[in-house]
């Protein structure tokens, strides 16, 4: 949505049509010898918040794929703020902030028991027909589920 500013131009506003929250506890194969989550199983711990997203709007991977939909990801973003810990408790909040078009961004933040911020991320994917491999737009009953 786009608002008329103070200043010269518009400023973009973006709302929050779909949020879940879910939680993972830390395995120890996710660690390190330090007990430190290894950098690399975030993206792992996106992918379970961006699922339990869609299942939450009543969607699913699966059966999009059952459609003639995939979704790879063509982008994923991390910013690491503090270690997660083996055993810890992580909550995984999940939004999507944009209508999807052809792409689909979800947006991340990972805290602890604590509710210390530990990581924020970004991950966009692309909508593809598999019986022509080529891009396409977003299925229009994933829009309305996501509230669009």
């Amino acid at each position: 949505m786009r608002i008329p500013s103070k200043h010269k131009g518009f400023v973009n506003i973006y709302m929050t049509m779909m949020k879940s929250t879910c939680s993972v506890r830390v395995r120890y194969a996710e660690t390190d010898k330090m007990g430190v989550v290894y950098y690399g199983n975030y993206a792992q711990y996106f992918e379970v918040g961006r699922v339990e997203l869609l299942r939450d709007a009543g969607l699913s991977y699966r059966k999009m794929e059952e459609d003639g939909v995939m979704l790879p990801v063509v982008n994923l973003e991390v910013n690491y703020k503090k270690s997660a810990l083996y055993d810890d408790l992580l909550s995984i909040e999940t939004e999507i902030v944009e209508k999807p078009s052809v792409k689909i961004s979800f947006h991340h933040k990972i805290f602890n028991e604590k509710g210390e911020l530990l990581v924020t991320g970004k991950v966009v994917l692309v909508f593809i027909d598999i019986a022509t491999n080529k891009i396409t737009k977003a299925p229009i009953h994933l829009i309305e589920a996501l509230g669009y």
